[in-house]
């Protein structure tokens, strides 16, 4: 699936089967606040709030391996989007956007857990 702009897209059932896998080839990253977390998160995702961006945007290559696929989420999939479109620009060119966000894989994966 493409998402606006050229940007690649997968759904939420598609990052359960990526979880399940437990194949630690895709980079996760949430780009939520930490506020958000709070409420709910799924582990294994590496947190980079987009407002606290000034200070790992310098530091990312460090962070994220460019070589490898990275997939982001946020609540709805607007903030993610906007961090895939800067990590293209950054030159990651497997960069996939989870759609609908956290509120998609609670919905749709892990009704029970809390929803915001």
């Amino acid at each position: 699936m493409v998402y606006g702009r050229g940007l690649e897209a997968v759904t939420v059932q598609d990052l359960e089967q990526q979880l399940a896998s437990g194949n630690p080839v895709v980079q996760l990253v949430d780009v939520r606040e930490p506020a958000e977390l709070e409420i709910v998160a799924i582990p294994g995702f590496i947190n980079l709030p987009l407002s606290q961006f000034e200070q790992w945007q310098t530091q990312i290559s460090e962070i994220l391996d460019p070589a490898k696929e990275t997939w982001a989420l946020c609540h709805h999939g607007i903030r993610s989007a906007q961090f895939c479109h800067w990590l293209k620009q950054q030159g990651y060119s497997h960069v996939k956007n989870i759609t609908g966000g956290i509120d998609a894989y609670v919905d749709e994966i892990q009704p029970t857990w809390p929803h915001y």
